[in-house]
C-alpha cells in the first residue's frame, strides 16, 4: 500500500487530543499537586483537591489516559499498513505534548526538586552538597520527602537550565515548571529531527521509529507530562548519536557531552561510537582506534568542561548519583532479587533486609560491567547497526541492572533502537512494556508496584492494547476495524 506523505487521521489525532486534555484537567487535582495551589483556590477548584473530588479528578484523568492509549494505537495500526507517514506522526505528537505543557505535574514530583535544586544554585548553596531542605521555600514545601536532604545528581548542563529558570520565573512554583516544561521539551523535538535519521541508518521505518518512541504514551505522559529531565538528555543523545552516524563525529560528541551534562547515562553509548568512528579512518586498528578516542575524548570532555565552568558549579554530581539508590523496586533486578531473599530469609529468621540489598547491588553492578564491556568489545569492527544495536542492549542492561529503576528509564534504549526494522511481535512486546510502564505509578507520583490487583489490571490493558495493534479488533464485536 502507498503511503499518502501528507494523511492526517484527524479523528485518531483528536482523540488523543481529547484523551491529554483530560488528563490536564484531571491532574488539577489527583496529579502531583502543590501543596498549597493559589491557582486553584483563586479559580474556586480547590475541592477536587480532597474527597470526592479528588476521586472524580481521578476518574477523569484515568478516562483520559485511556483516550491517549486508544489513539496511540490507532496511529501505530496507520503507520504499520503504511496509510501514513512521518507528517501524520510529528503532528499528532504536536497536537498532543501541547496540553501537557501547561498540565499540573503528572506521575511525579521531580520537577519541584529541579527547581528547587536551580534555587539552591541561584542562591549560593552548593547543589551537590546539600538538599531543598535547607531553602525552606515555596519551592522546597513542594520537593518530596524522599529527596529532601539529598543532593542532585544532575550534570551542570541541568544544573544551570535549573538556576536559569529560576531566576526567570522569580521563583514562581507554577511558571517554573511551565517554563521547565518547555525547555525539557527541546528534547522531543530534538527526538523527532533525528528519529528518521536513526531509521535511515539502521534500517527501519522513519514513521514506525517516530510512532514507537516520539508519540508514545510513556514518553509523553511520563516525559513530558512529568517533566523528566530524561527527555532533554535522550534528544541529545539520539541526535548526538545521528551526527556521528552522518560522520560530523566531532559535533556529534560535542552534543552527546551536552547530553552527559543533563544526565550521566548517555555516557554508555560513546565508546561504541568511538568504534564506528574508528573504523572510517586509515592503519591497523590501533591507530584508527587512538586517531578516533583523542579527538572524541577532546571534544566530549572540553564540552563538559564548559558547562561545568559556566554553570559554576564542581564535580559533586558524579557521587550523588549514588543517591538514587534510595529507591527500591522491583523493576530494578538486583534490588528485586535482594527483597525476594530477604523476604524468604525472613520467613525463618529475622535478618537486616540491607544486607541482601546490598549483596545483590554489588552483583548487579558486577554483571552490568561484563555486559557493558562485553558488548563494546564484540562491536570492535565499528559496524554501525551492529555498534548501535550493541549500544542499545547495554543500555537496557543499565536500565535493568542499576540499583534504582523508575519507569522511564526504559525510555533511554528505546530511543536508541527505535531506528531498527521491527518484527511484529517485538513490537507488540515493546507495546506492552511501554503501556505497562506506564500505568505502574499512580498519578500523585506515588509507586504502584506493589499494588498487585492493580498491576494485573494494568497488564491485562497493556495486552489487550497490544493485542489490538496487530488486530483491531480482539473480541470479534465488530465488522470494522477503524
Amino acid at each position: 500500500m502507498r503511503t499518502n506523505t501528507y494523511a492526517i487521521p484527524i479523528r485518531t489525532t483528536m482523540l488523543g487530543l481529547l484523551g491529554v486534555a483530560l488528563i490536564a484537567l484531571g491532574g488539577m487535582g489527583a496529579g502531583a499537586i502543590l501543596e498549597r495551589d493559589p491557582l486553584l483556590t483563586q479559580v474556586g477548584l480547590s475541592w477536587l483537591r480532597y474527597g470526592h473530588g479528588r476521586d472524580l479528578a481521578s476518574m477523569v484523568l484515568y478516562l483520559g489516559l485511556g483516550l491517549v492509549i486508544w489513539a496511540w494505537i490507532r496511529l501505530g495500526r496507520l503507520v504499520r499498513w503504511g496509510e501514513i507517514g512521518d507528517f501524520a506522526v510529528l503532528v499528532a505528537v504536536t497536537v498532543w505534548t501541547l496540553p501537557l505543557l501547561f498540565a499540573p505535574p503528572l506521575f511525579s514530583k521531580d520537577i519541584y526538586s529541579y527547581l528547587a535544586q536551580g534555587q539552591l544554585a541561584l542562591s549560593g548553596y552548593d547543589p551537590y552538597t546539600v538538599g531543598p531542605a535547607v531553602l525552606q521555600s515555596t519551592l522546597s514545601e513542594n520537593v518530596s520527602w524522599v529527596w529532601q536532604h539529598t543532593p542532585a545528581p544532575y550534570g551542570p548542563l541541568f544544573i544551570l537550565i535549573a538556576k536559569a529558570i529560576v531566576w526567570i520565573t522569580d521563583a514562581s512554583v507554577i511558571l517554573g515548571v511551565v517554563a521547565m516544561r518547555f525547555s525539557l521539551a527541546g528534547g522531543l523535538v530534538l527526538l523527532c529531527w533525528a528519529l528518521p535519521g536513526l531509521s535511515r541508518h539502521l534500517g527501519g521505518k522513519s514513521a514506525i521509529a517516530l510512532w514507537l518512541v516520539a508519540a508514545n504514551p510513556l514518553v509523553l505522559i511520563h516525559l513530558v507530562g512529568g517533566a523528566h529531565n530524561d527527555l532533554l538528555m535522550i534528544g541529545l543523545m539520539a541526535a548526538g548519536v545521528l551526527l556521528v552516524l552522518d560522520r560530523r563525529h566531532v559535533l556529534g560528541f560535542v552534543l552527546l557531552a551536552l547530553a552527559f551534562s543533563v544526565k550521566a547515562t548517555a555516557v554508555v553509548i560513546v565508546p561504541f561510537l568511538v568504534w564506528i568512528w574508528a573504523a572510517r579512518l586509515d592503519g591497523d586498528k590501533r591507530a584508527q582506534f587512538r586517531k578516533a578516542l583523542l579527538p572524541g575524548v577532546a571534544a566530549f570532555l572540553g564540552t563538559f568542561a564548559v558547562c561545568t565552568v559556566v554553570a559554576g558549579v564542581n564535580l559533586g554530581w558524579i557521587p550523588a548519583l549514588r543517591s538514587s539508590s534510595m529507591i527500591i523496586n522491583w523493576l530494578s533486578l538486583p534490588s528485586a532479587v535482594g527483597d525476594f531473599v530477604r523476604m524468604v530469609v525472613n520467613w525463618f529468621v529475622y535478618v537486616d533486609g540491607g544486607i541482601f540489598i546490598g549483596v545483590a547491588r554489588a552483583l548487579g553492578s558486577v554483571v552490568l560491567i561484563w555486559i557493558a564491556y562485553t558488548q563494546w568489545w564484540l562491536a570492535r569492527d565499528g559496524e554501525v547497526r551492529d555498534a548501535i544495536r550493541r549500544g542499545a542492549l547495554t543500555m537496557l542492561a543499565v536500565a535493568l541492572l542499576s540499583p534504582a529503576t523508575l519507569p522511564w528509564y526504559f525510555s533511554w534504549p528505546l530511543a536508541l533502537a527505535a531506528g531498527f526494522a521491527w518484527s511484529t511481535g517485538a513490537l507488540v512486546t515493546v507495546t506492552v512494556a511501554s503501556l505497562f510502564l506506564l500505568l505502574v505509578t499512580f498519578p500523585n507520583g506515588d509507586t504502584a508496584l506493589y499494588s498487585w490487583g492493580y498491576l494485573f489490571f494494568a497488564l491485562v490493558v497493556s495486552g489487550l492494547a497490544a493485542r489490538s495493534l496487530v488486530k483491531p479488533d480482539p473480541f470479534g464485536l465488530s465488522t470494522r476495524y477503524e
